[in-house]
């Protein structure tokens, strides 16, 4: 019976010894599964800290050698479009346009989604504004939510730069038609009612944004590839027959600072303006307080490099389009090759080299949607590797 009681004894022992090595053995999994979750946090939050600080000697704007798209990206998937986006140019996203789902997922559709109590309807000579919302505006506000939405699972967690874009308010006033037709730009009432329905309507978007994005740093990009013909009388009337008066640089000034201070004051960390046409007004986006100017490289004189350098001396940023998008492929050569009219504008102003990776980004010259995907994809992975040249090899 001893002998029984011995056995029994050393069964419960085992057993005892058993359940606690289960549980030693559960414990070890789960405090390893607890350590490799805090590595995982302590990774993503000093990759967030490193961009943060790239980004606050960049001026709080975007970190060193970034990289960003212009607008359009090809494809009608949202999710699939800002995935690609966030892949390849992690430094510097934006919020692509996807023009192939219709006119209203374009510039100025999605533009014209943004206004606030502007309606705008599409007519066979393009945007018109309208007394009341129709159906291709509210399709076109409905493609920007969908955007909105499908940015919320890829961008979960992010807290870096994120950049959206709206056309500005001359190329919009140069764009649409009044309802009686004549181009907005020729009714100096109706440019002042467009530039304050952006300002507004851009002030609604950024919170917007915001609210899906909660950690992004929001920056916003006015698209003005008409402003040069504005400023210079260049904009054609309907019929095609007569051009329009040009606008004053002060006005045009005072106009897109006023855009650019609503936006500020929505929670925008910088605003700045994209034109990739020829003659880019550098000394009127300086006087309306644009904190970038993104340009075509290609299409920079040497004759501008004084306007630059006075701009860029007074605290602006470049985002230079170093791939051309005009032509129907993409011709990506040696990466240093395609910085290397960025390298030797900067060694021309006599800035110190260390400070290009700061001051200039990189990106194509325009939109992508002319492309094929996997085009696209190498267009935004070739700038991404050029942005690195910069910092790495500027001079």
């Amino acid at each position: 019976m001893e002998q029984g009681r011995c056995v029994e004894q050393g069964q419960n022992v085992q057993q005892d010894r058993s359940t606690r090595q289960g549980r030693n053995i559960e414990r070890d999994r789960d405090a390893k599964q607890s350590r490799n979750e805090e590595r995982d946090r302590d990774a993503e939050q000093g990759r967030n800290a490193e961009r943060d600080a790239t980004a606050g000697a960049a001026g709080s704007l975007w970190p060193l050698g970034a990289a960003t798209g212009v607008g359009s990206l090809p494809g009608t998937d949202a999710a699939e479009a800002q995935k690609l986006v966030f892949d390849e140019l992690p430094d510097l996203p934006h919020l692509p346009e996807l023009p192939e789902r219709g006119p209203g997922a374009g510039l100025l559709g999605r533009s014209g989604a943004i206004l606030l109590e502007l309606p705008v309807d599409l007519q066979p000579a393009g945007w018109r504004l309208v007394p009341r919302v129709g159906m291709d505006l509210r399709r076109a506000r409905d493609l920007l939510v969908r955007d909105l939405d499908a940015l919320v699972e890829t961008a979960a967690g992010y807290t870096g730069p994120f950049k959206i874009a709206v056309a500005g308010p001359w190329t919009l006033a140069a764009q649409l038609e009044l309802p009686r037709g004549h181009k907005a730009l020729s009714d100096v009432g109706a440019t002042r009612e467009i530039a304050e329905s952006l300002a507004a309507g851009l002030g609604e978007h950024l919170k917007e944004v915001a609210s899906r994005v909660p950690g992004a740093k929001l920056i916003v990009q006015l698209d003005e590839p008409s402003l040069p013909a504005v400023l210079a009388g260049r904009v054609r009337t309907p019929s095609g027959f007569s051009v329009l008066r040009a606008v004053e640089d002060g006005l045009a000034a005072t106009r897109l600072r006023a855009v650019a201070e609503a936006a500020r004051a929505s929670g925008a960390v910088g605003v700045g303006v994209h034109c990739c046409a020829p003659s880019v007004p550098f000394e009127t986006l300086q006087s309306a307080g644009a904190d970038f100017i993104g340009v075509d490289a290609a299409l920079l004189t040497r004759a501008e490099d004084d306007l630059i350098g006075e701009y860029v001396d007074a605290g602006g940023r470049l985002i230079a389009g170093i791939v051309s998008t005009a032509a129907a492929t993409a011709e990506l050569s040696d990466v240093r090759r395609s910085v290397e009219s960025v390298i030797a504008l900067w060694n021309r102003l006599g800035f110190r080299p260390e400070q290009l990776g700061e001051v200039v980004a990189v990106a194509p010259a325009c939109g992508l949607v002319g492309f094929g995907a996997e085009t696209a994809r190498a267009v935004l992975r070739h700038c991404r590797q050029a942005g690195r040249v910069l910092v790495d090899a500027p001079a």
